[in-house]
């Protein structure tokens, strides 16, 4: 396994395009999530796509090669709700652990049936539950969930990620920057408290609107600054915007990143029935912009993007500079 940090020196990496869209493909019914081993469970499962690395493998590590192929560089674990908090919605909070091993597995497959080398990112997602808002509108101060409930589902995924096998950490999609902290405290204590070499940690934000915040109501400058302690190997956006809006916010971090900048949009915006409509030559085509212009180290697609959208971005910037990382001058004691 080649050094990520030498290689991002090097040229722009590639991570893969969405999970979901992928396996909604397949149009599973109830019976294929719930498999032989879950076919008496209390709960409806359809819709459980990270429950189908124990299921299904073969449909996930289908999805993940489909990926490698197109030239991925960095596959994400389909552990985007892999927690005991998030699991809770269908009675599998005993789960958490056992699906994160699974799921490492079905990617690591992909990737020795590839034949490439490359990295395996453990998908760390935002949670259903949030520590910043309140989800009952008549009391502000309300919270469903403590700081230490989000870290200690936190560390459990991360066992889960870090036992099995993956290469790197990716905390995605964070749309409450407290939830994120928690996952980098939890990071923290995990590999302090094993004594194993740390994993690098990606992290990736979300802008939800034009306002240019996060959900939690952070601006890109306040959001970076926010988790810069964890001394991730790299910051970006994803979701929630196609790459024409998201843009400017990219240039923005681009700035004021000291680490290495990773970008991967929608595939434009949702339309009336909510589906995506931009065609993967589109999408390469503002990533491209981007990369020329040095502002991106890590480039990829979310919601509406295939493997034909990883094709073209990573057709499309090989034979582009990566964004060289700024110059910090240390401060004379």
């Amino acid at each position: 396994m080649k050094d990520i940090r030498e290689e991002l020196k090097k040229r722009i990496l590639i991570i893969d395009g969405a999970m979901g869209t992928m396996i909604q493909r397949h149009r599973l019914a109830e019976a294929d999530y719930r498999g032989e081993r879950f076919k008496d469970w209390s709960s409806d499962l359809k819709g459980n796509n990270d429950l189908l690395s124990i299921t299904q493998p073969e449909i996930i590590i289908d999805i993940h090669k489909q990926y490698l192929d197109a030239g991925a560089d960095i596959i994400e674990t389909n552990t985007f709700s892999s927690t005991a908090i998030a699991m809770a919605d269908y009675n599998m909070q005993s789960l958490a652990y056992e699906l994160n091993v699974a799921a490492v597995k079905c990617a690591k497959a992909a990737v020795a049936r590839s034949g490439k080398d490359a990295w395996v990112a453990g998908a760390i997602g935002p949670m259903n539950k949030t520590l910043s808002l309140s989800p009952d509108v008549n009391n502000p101060g309300f919270r469903s969930v403590s700081f230490d409930e989000v870290m200690e589902a936190y560390y459990e995924q991360i066992s889960g990620l870090s036992d099995s096998g993956a290469d790197l950490l990716l905390i995605e999609t964070i749309f409450d920057t407290l939830n994120a902290k928690a996952a980098i405290f939890a990071i923290k204590k995990y590999f302090r408290d094993t004594g194993k070499t740390p994993l690098p940690i990606m992290i990736s934000g979300t802008i939800t609107d034009a306002s240019g915040r996060t959900l939690s109501g952070q601006t890109v400058e306040a959001f970076y600054t926010s988790i810069a302690h964890a001394h991730p190997l790299s910051v970006g956006l994803n979701c929630a915007l196609g790459a024409k809006e998201m843009r400017t916010h990219i240039v923005e971090l681009s700035g004021i990143c000291q680490c290495y900048v990773s970008a991967y949009p929608n595939a434009g915006l949702p339309n009336a029935m909510g589906e995506y409509d931009e065609e993967p030559n589109q999408t390469a085509h503002f990533l491209e912009d981007w990369a020329k212009e040095g502002y991106v180290n890590i480039v990829g697609g979310c919601c509406g993007t295939t493997p034909d959208h990883i094709r073209h971005i990573a057709e499309s910037v090989k034979n582009i500079r990566p964004r060289e990382l700024p110059i910090v001058e240390k401060e004379i004691a």
